[in-house]
């Protein structure tokens, strides 16, 4: 394996060949290649990239995908504008990590399932197509209870992400091909029969910024919420972004995205759409969210996910209907 450091993004782009991989703060690429669960020829190092966040003509913000995740949650613009982004960040990892880890690399990192990881001993479509899923029918407390399937329920570890698919972020890609954008819940894919495809990126894209569009009130009155089995350095058993906005008594805009149910980032569209219009009560906010878990398919050591997620989100809406009430 050779290593070298690109000068810039088009130097980037023109090194990364087949079996290439950028490397940035390395905080998941790196375990990955350790423990052989990842393989690369080259690692071209795109971390001393140009790391700016700045404001867009439209009023939003653009986040270079090289800048840190401990310099997003610190910028003044961040924590006033978007306060939801800096909260997550501030949740996820510890400080140490947080300041290695870069916002690129983080919306890549890779799930943490123990069966992906154990490359002697498990069954995993996403590591070794059509070898099986031992998350099925094992240990899968962590493990998804929206959008899988049975080929994988892995869930995405990214606390960042979630805040990202409440905000309506938009990612900005480089390659061979030139420059293109995709809405980040459009990022990140289900499993459906190919887990091992988890983005839509092509071969030697890049990651090269990301974009806030202008915040609005449910933007600005917002939160985020992380339930985990112990009170640091843990990925989320389930995680609320949340916001709300009001008027004259009722909701006129509500955000909700949740972490830890699934292989992506879950926007919750379908509770979003029940609660415009009506009064911001937790008997709405419950029967909003249970309109979106309809579809949710627990597995034997994860069902308390769904009365989890109901009950945080309640707990979110709530918080922040009273704060603005």
């Amino acid at each position: 394996m050779t290593y070298v450091r690109a000068a810039g993004r088009a130097d980037a782009l023109a090194r990364v060949e087949s079996g290439a991989r950028f490397l940035g703060g390395g905080t998941n690429l790196v375990d990955l290649l350790r423990q052989n669960v990842e393989q690369a020829s080259d690692l071209v190092d795109v971390s001393l990239l140009e790391g700016i966040i700045r404001e867009t003509d439209g009023g939003g913000l653009l986040i270079d995908a090289s800048v840190r995740n401990a310099a997003v949650a610190a910028h003044p613009l961040v924590r006033r504008r978007y306060p939801v982004l800096a909260r997550a960040l501030l949740a996820g990892a510890s400080a140490q990590i947080r300041n290695m880890a870069t916002v690129g690399g983080n919306i890549l990192q890779r799930t943490r399932c123990m069966y992906f990881y154990d490359v002697e001993g498990a069954r995993c479509n996403k590591r070794q197509p059509g070898t099986g899923c031992d998350a099925l029918d094992g240990f899968n407390r962590y493990h998804a209870i929206l959008g899988a399937s049975d080929q994988c329920v892995a869930t995405h570890p990214s606390d960042m992400c979630v805040a990202l698919a409440m905000l309506d972020a938009v990612i900005h890609l480089s390659g061979p091909e030139g420059e293109r954008s995709v809405p980040l819940t459009n990022f990140h894919v289900l499993p459906d029969a190919a887990p091992h495809v988890e983005t839509v990126l092509k071969s030697g894209e890049l990651i090269a910024a990301v974009e806030l569009p202008p915040p609005s009130g449910a933007v600005t009155n917002a939160e985020y919420r992380k339930v985990r089995d112990r009170s640091s350095y843990a990925f989320a058993l389930i995680s609320v972004a949340g916001g709300l906005a009001l008027a004259d008594g009722r909701v006129t805009q509500a955000r909700i995205a949740l972490g830890g149910v699934a292989a992506k980032p879950w926007r919750a569209t379908r509770a979003e759409a029940a609660l415009v219009g009506v009064a911001p009560t937790p008997e709405a906010f419950l029967a909003a969210i249970r309109k979106e878990l309809v579809g949710a398919r627990p597995l034997s050591g994860n069902d308390f996910k769904i009365s989890l997620v109901e009950r945080t989100v309640v707990a979110v809406l709530t918080a922040l209907s009273g704060a603005h009430a």
